[in-house]
């Protein structure tokens, strides 16, 4: 069953997740904040360390710019963990086993996977403004090169 797509001007979906870290962290957390809430299939596999390391990379620049970043996976805890200290990633990685927060923001249900329909994580990434409202809702990005597309399209490239 796939949910609704987001589209922007939409609630952004609340949420409390668990983190790498062993606290946990709400949406509501950064209200008043902009939000980059980005979604991805698996830690630690070639394409998504690509896309954490990316935002690693320009973790200064977005954050400069009145942005947090947040990672969100269906890993566990123990494993995000693993994943930021392998590589140095310092934002919030945020666990979702359940896909429940995945599932609100569709980005969870049926893709492509070299030619053929399968469920799985899609992945993706969402901007949200300061009220919690969603500026942006990117589906099916690509791991690589995704980041710097996402400046431009804030206007910070």
């Amino acid at each position: 069953m796939t949910e609704t797509k987001l589209a922007p001007g939409d609630a952004a979906p609340e949420f409390t997740l668990p983190t790498a870290a062993g606290g946990a962290v709400s949406l509501e957390d950064y209200r008043g904040k902009r939000v980059i809430l980005y979604f991805y299939p698996a830690a630690m596999t070639p394409g998504c360390t690509k896309q954490a390391c990316d935002f690693r990379d320009s973790l200064g620049q977005l954050t400069s710019e009145g942005f947090v970043v947040l990672g969100v996976s269906k890993d566990k805890p123990a494993k995000l963990a693993q994943f930021a200290e392998r590589d140095g990633l310092t934002f919030p990685l945020l666990s979702d086993p359940e896909l429940a927060v995945h599932k609100a923001y569709a980005a969870y249900g049926l893709k492509k996977l070299y030619g053929k329909e399968v469920e799985g994580v899609i992945r993706s990434t969402f901007v949200i403004d300061g009220d919690g409202k969603i500026e942006q809702a990117l589906y099916n990005v690509k791991a690589t090169g995704h980041v710097a597309s996402l400046k431009k399209k804030l206007g910070l490239a």
